[in-house]
């Protein structure tokens, strides 16, 4: 029973809040057409200074603009919320206008009679006053900011799109996280072509205002006169009062209120809000203080001049400069470094001093060090344990730590990465810069250091922080200086994946699958095959770029055939079989039909012959083997510039000699056998590797 209450008053609430916009925008809307008592526009009008006080305070407390991204949709249900209440206070005035100043509701006599002293003449320069500081100077910036932001949002959605895609497959960020901000992105673009449209709404709503001042005050006069017989300077004492105090009533609200978006779209995306931001950095600096008090000084001793305001001012500036002065200095203080102790008595070498080699190392340059530091919380430390994940997920094992230290014989901006012992990568980062990568196709150039993209070799340049944005527009993918050793350490990782297998990662890896297939690895190892054996079948498998996350199957596949051949080609070969399917979805993804290339007839049947039964002694004529090469470079060119994948397609006793003599000269080609081919997947032949060769 009250598990059923319960459930009834979630279900109340959830109603609620979904009844809660339409039930608003018809009560709005009502308001024009139903007569509405003093006493209940009062009340409104109390309401609508209430709304429009939330949404400024809501947006000086914003971090970031899409932290109010139902701003646009306030702005619009705010301005109909203040014409329904024009309509129906005119509606009030010109019927009852003629009985005196509190016709309308003592709201607008307050605003007709204390806020202007009872001086129409007064109350209509300053409405007219409002109303154009509201239209042609908050309302027009606003919208300009708002128009300019969201095209450049627009224009930069591609750049930041492709800096996530980066994370991603870095390993920095999941696909959850990588969604979320695919998200965000949108909804930025989204958020400021709203505001561009909405701001027009606040420049419609001053317009109407003026408008509706001009039609009561004429419509009052008329009324007043030709109906209530009133004098004509009565009438319009009465009815240009009430007008007067309508209209303030209604221009105050919508000028706070159009400096709430003028906040939202000016302000940019922070860890604060904008009072924190505008404390920090405009009394950041003491000499400006120093300077502007000087300058008060010097003008309040000038003889007619207000000396106290001038002098008070400025020796209170002078006192802000002193103490933001005494904060740098606390903070610019370094405690004296405690003098090492001192060192014990030397002893002999011995085995202590035999390091061992590094399965997998990074090297940086001194300037670099605060990256790698955990002291000083250095973001590439959670990058790599981030890549180190996703490896593992992604390939299949775990990957051996990365042993970080710095190497003052590298450049202070210098990094490289060693595996087991040997240089594979080296690059350089600049910190507190960013690396601005062209994709190929970008709109514009940037000022900057130029080089190349330690990863993948593409043109880049190193730029200041403050033209990230812009780099953005133009279409650079932006990546800051612990993202671009990350994304090479990564990209390492992914190409080297068999020389980091070793025989104690095989061992971690076969213990941890036992623990779910028990039986069948202790039917493959020892009696049917070595550790070493199935280490090399998997080096094998990474070597050509197949992952080993499917244990089950590689386990059950060598349990299979070790029982007839312990040679690990084979064994790969029969492996590769086994998983068959997954390496073609993880070539042609879903599609039904694969498209490869083939060997001309003769060129296979040559090959073929000259293989025979050991491919490992085979051995191919050396114009031919040129001649091979360098077509299978132009055919692998030629295939991914049509936005295909270089697939080769061979007979089984082919595969390895060509997988391995072809990936000198083509290191993204795939070569698969038939037998790797699902039944249910159709093949289309798109180039021919062989012709005159």
């Amino acid at each position: 029973m009250n598990a059923r209450v319960e459930s009834a008053g979630f279900f109340s609430n959830l109603d609620m809040k979904r009844l809660a916009g339409p039930i608003l925008v018809v009560m709005i809307l009502a308001m024009m057409v139903l007569p509405l008592p003093p006493f209940l526009l009062d009340l409104l009008f109390t309401f609508n200074i209430a709304v429009a006080m939330i949404v400024l305070l809501v947006s000086l407390y914003l971090r970031k603009p899409l932290d109010f991204a139902v701003f646009p949709t306030i702005l619009l249900l705010t301005t109909l919320l203040r014409l329904s209440l024009n309509v129906a206070s005119t509606r009030v005035v010109l019927l009852e206008g003629h009985t005196g100043a509190d016709a309308a509701g003592k709201v607008i006599e307050a605003f007709g009679s204390f806020l202007v002293g009872g001086n129409y003449a007064v109350g209509i320069v300053v409405f007219g006053i409002l109303v154009l500081i509201n239209f042609v100077v908050i309302t027009k910036g606003s919208g300009r900011i708002a128009e300019v932001a969201a095209r450049f949002t627009l224009d930069a959605m591609p750049g930041k799109q492709m800096a996530i895609d980066a994370d991603l497959n870095t390993g920095l960020i999941g696909e959850d996280e990588a969604r979320r901000r695919r998200t965000e992105v949108a909804m930025e673009a989204e958020f400021y072509g709203a505001m561009d449209g909405a701001s027009k709404f606040v420049r419609g709503d001053a317009v109407a205002g003026i408008l509706i001042m001009l039609i009561n005050i004429i419509g009052g006069l008329a009324v007043g006169v030709l109906q209530h017989d009133l004098s004509i300077s009565q009438a319009l004492n009465n009815y240009t009062l009430l007008t007067i105090g309508d209209g303030l009533v209604a221009q105050i609200p919508s000028l706070i209120i159009s400096t709430a978006a003028g906040i939202v779209v000016s302000r940019v995306s922070a860890e604060r809000d904008i009072g924190e931001q505008i404390i920090e950095q405009l009394f950041l600096k003491p000499e400006v203080m120093y300077i502007t008090a000087s300058i008060l000084g010097v003008m309040g001793l000038i003889p007619g001049m207000p000396h106290f305001s001038f002098l008070a001012l400025a020796g209170g500036l002078i006192l802000i400069g002193n103490n933001i002065s005494k904060k740098r200095r606390v903070e610019e203080t370094v405690p004296e470094p405690v003098a090492p102790p001192p060192s014990a008595e030397p002893v002999d070498v011995s085995w202590d001093d035999v390091g061992q080699i590094d399965t997998l190392g990074l090297e940086v340059g001194y300037r670099l060090i605060p990256l790698v530091d955990r002291t000083q919380d250095g973001e590439l430390l959670r990058r790599i344990r981030g890549i180190r994940k996703k490896f593992a997920q992604d390939m299949g094992f775990l990957v051996a730590p990365v042993h970080i230290r710095d190497n003052l014989d590298l450049r202070p901006n210098a990094y490289r990465i060693i595996v087991k012992g040997v240089e594979i990568g080296r690059g350089e980062a600049q910190t507190g810069q960013f690396l601005a990568i062209n994709p190929g196709r970008v709109l514009g150039q940037l000022p900057g250091a130029p080089t190349k993209d330690p990863t993948f070799g593409l043109p880049a340049v190193w730029i200041d922080s403050s033209l990230r944005e812009q780099a953005q527009t133009y279409g650079y993918t932006v990546v800051d200086a612990s993202t671009v050793i990350a994304t090479h350490l990564s990209q390492i990782l992914q190409t080297h994946a068999a020389d980091l297998l070793g025989r104690e990662e095989t061992q971690q890896l076969i213990d941890h699958v036992a623990k779910e297939i028990p039986k069948l690895t202790e039917e493959l190892l020892p009696e049917l095959l070595s550790l070493s054996g199935i280490q090399r079948v998997l080096q094998n498998l990474l070597d050509e770029g197949i992952q080993i996350r499917d244990m089950r199957t590689i386990i059950g596949v060598l349990t299979d055939q070790a029982v007839t051949t312990k040679n690990t080609d084979e064994l790969t070969s029969a492996v590769r079989v086994g998983l068959g399917r997954a390496i073609i979805q993880d070539i042609y993804q879903n599609a039904s039909e694969l498209q490869v290339i083939a060997l001309e007839p003769a060129l296979e049947h040559m090959l073929t012959q000259a293989v025979g039964t050991d491919a490992q002694a085979a051995g191919l004529e050396p114009s031919l083997a040129e001649r091979l090469l360098m077509q299978t470079g132009r055919v692998v060119q030629d295939q991914e510039s049509r936005g295909l994948p270089p697939v080769l397609l061979v007979p089984a006793s082919l595969r390895v000699l060509l997988s391995r003599f072809l990936r000198r000269v083509a290191p993204q080609l795939k070569v698969i056998s038939h037998a790797e081919i699902p039944n249910t997947k159709t093949i289309k032949v798109t180039a021919v590797l062989g012709g005159n060769a």
